[in-house]
């Protein structure tokens, strides 16, 4: 296993302790996301854990299934009180994120939005003094017409590559949609380009999570350690 991989593990089972009973927890998509499931799973299967799961993507639903993690959906609680999920860069202070470089920001987004408490779980190389640094902004887009809507995505300053899947046609998520990914650059305001981005026509949702987060669990060389989003000024 990497070294990242071995901090991603740490930061995951680390998180899990934050889990309870009876708890309805949104389960992410991803690397870091998958070791939380594998630890979820670890401590239903020793402790007779009671929780069930609300998957933001199809492929963490399979994983779940074969863990025997029990599921539910929003038809039967449209309330989270849990979620745990990873992200492709964190800042300190306001946590701050992008995600959706796993495709399923618009799931991911809809669970965070619907939980009493989001925890993200990332390595050491994901914590980044400002957004946008080393990631771009993914953007889920209807297929109908994507390109006039990458042209407005042009036209508010980023630069654009619509994301192609392993088959070399463009991905296309589970809501079947496509992904436009967005390079802004080091963001000094995330806000205003939220702003931005949520007038954009064609665009279903964005990568920027600001003001989800409460905590952030990162492991690194030196250990786990755990963020608190700052009280705003």
């Amino acid at each position: 296993m990497s070294d990242q991989n071995v901090w991603k593990k740490a930061a995951a089972e680390a998180a899990v302790k934050n889990v309870e009973n009876d708890m309805v927890l949104g389960l992410g998509t991803g690397t870091t996301a998958g070791f939380f499931v594998r630890a979820l799973a670890q401590r239903v299967a020793a402790e007779g854990l009671r929780v069930l799961g609300i998957p933001t993507s199809e492929h963490t639903a399979d994983l779940a299934r074969s863990l025997n993690v029990p599921l539910t959906s929003f038809a039967e609680h449209i309330r989270i009180n849990l979620t745990i999920d990873g992200a492709d860069e964190v800042e300190p202070g306001t946590l701050f994120l992008i995600k959706g470089l796993g495709g399923a920001l618009l799931r991911e987004k809809i669970v965070a939005a619907a939980s009493e408490r989001m925890i993200v779980i990332a390595d050491e190389t994901k914590v980044v003094e400002r957004l946008g640094s080393k990631s771009p902004v993914p953007v889920e887009v209807v297929r109908f017409g994507w390109q006039t809507t990458e042209a407005r995505l042009q036209r508010i300053g980023a630069k654009t590559t619509l994301r192609p899947g392993t088959d070399g046609n463009p991905l296309v998520t589970d809501s079947g949609n496509y992904i436009i990914d967005c390079a802004f650059g080091a963001m000094a305001d995330p806000k205003e380009t939220a702003h931005h981005l949520d007038h954009v026509v064609g665009a279903v949702e964005h990568g920027l999570f600001l003001g989800i987060a409460s905590e952030a669990v990162i492991g690194g060389p030196a250990g786990v350690r755990t963020l608190v989003r700052a009280a705003p000024k």
